[in-house]
């Protein structure tokens, strides 16, 4: 099967991102929200993205030109019946995925292959919501996706090799470099890093160091590129508690117990650069 058309559920931080590598690898992207300022936000950000590029000549105005040409965007799920490729990349909530995945199922067309980008919730799951397991496959991008070039490549229980090559291939094209996980809770990527992350809270939650000493230690010890902590409010705290929870259900073991501070925070709105406060504050464009 060609892809041709490419949809993305969710122009958020994650989606928007997805939905410009894919405009840029050459492919017809629907970019879908459920409102019309969602989805006009994300276009703003492809946007300055890209202008970004131009002005510092990695690309021309006429190929950003060209790229935004090949997005449409979209506040009904019913444009993605146009779509070879689906990926959803909706909030990390399992009740919230099934029902797209359910909704996408009577949708999409019958070659579609529909994709997740779920940091940790089980393929297997996702899968099962829809008539079409075999084409279900989680396509798990990290975070700037421009910038990043992993691409986890997911096989739940039932997906097909079809599935997974042209899956790979596709990130391939992308311009990412791809990594096979098989399905369990977390992945490869995030049952490594939450816990180190989920770790980095208790330290800071017992009074082991302040933020900036645990952040300076994996950076300058560790030659981390960021601290945990500021890498959690990137993420999201809200997030990096979901994945933990994911954790902690799929394993039944302590060791993925999320902090109480990781949850505190959360509670108190304190979700990371998105709301301006996580474990640092953003409120003048940068931490403090």
């Amino acid at each position: 099967m060609e892809v041709k058309t490419f949809g993305v559920i969710g122009a958020g931080q994650m989606g928007n991102g997805i939905a410009q590598v894919a405009a840029m690898s050459g492919l017809q992207v629907i970019m879908n929200d459920i409102k019309e300022e969602f989805v006009q936000c994300g276009l703003q950000t492809i946007t300055k993205k890209l202008s970004y590029n131009v002005g510092r000549g990695k690309m021309s105005a006429e190929e950003q030109d060209a790229v935004l040409g090949r997005i449409t965007t979209s506040v009904d799920l019913k444009d993605m019946a146009k779509a070879d490729f689906v990926l959803e990349a909706a909030t990390e909530n399992g009740p919230i995925k099934f029902d797209i995945f359910r909704n996408l199922d009577n949708i999409s067309p019958k070659h579609a292959i529909l994709a997740t980008n779920t940091s940790s919730i089980p393929i297997g799951r996702i899968a099962a919501q829809t008539k079409r397991p075999g084409q279900v496959i989680g396509m798990h991008f990290m975070n700037p996706v421009p910038v990043m070039k992993l691409v986890e490549v997911i096989r739940g229980i039932t997906t097909s090799d079809e599935t997974f090559h042209l899956t790979w291939d596709l990130a391939k094209r992308f311009g990412k470099i791809p990594a096979e996980s098989n399905d369990y809770p977390g992945f490869i990527s995030n049952r490594i890093l939450m816990p180190m992350i989920n770790e980095a809270v208790y330290c800071l939650y017992h009074g082991v160091g302040t933020r900036e000493d645990i952040d300076n230690v994996m950076k300058l010890g560790m030659n981390h590129p960021m601290g945990p902590l500021a890498l959690a409010d990137l993420i999201g705290l809200d997030t990096c508690l979901a994945i933990m929870g994911t954790l902690y259900e799929g394993f039944s073991d302590s060791k993925y117990r999320p902090c109480p501070l990781l949850r505190k925070y959360v509670d108190a709105g304190f979700l990371g650069r998105k709301a301006g406060r996580g474990f640092y504050e953003y409120a003048q464009g940068g931490a403090s």
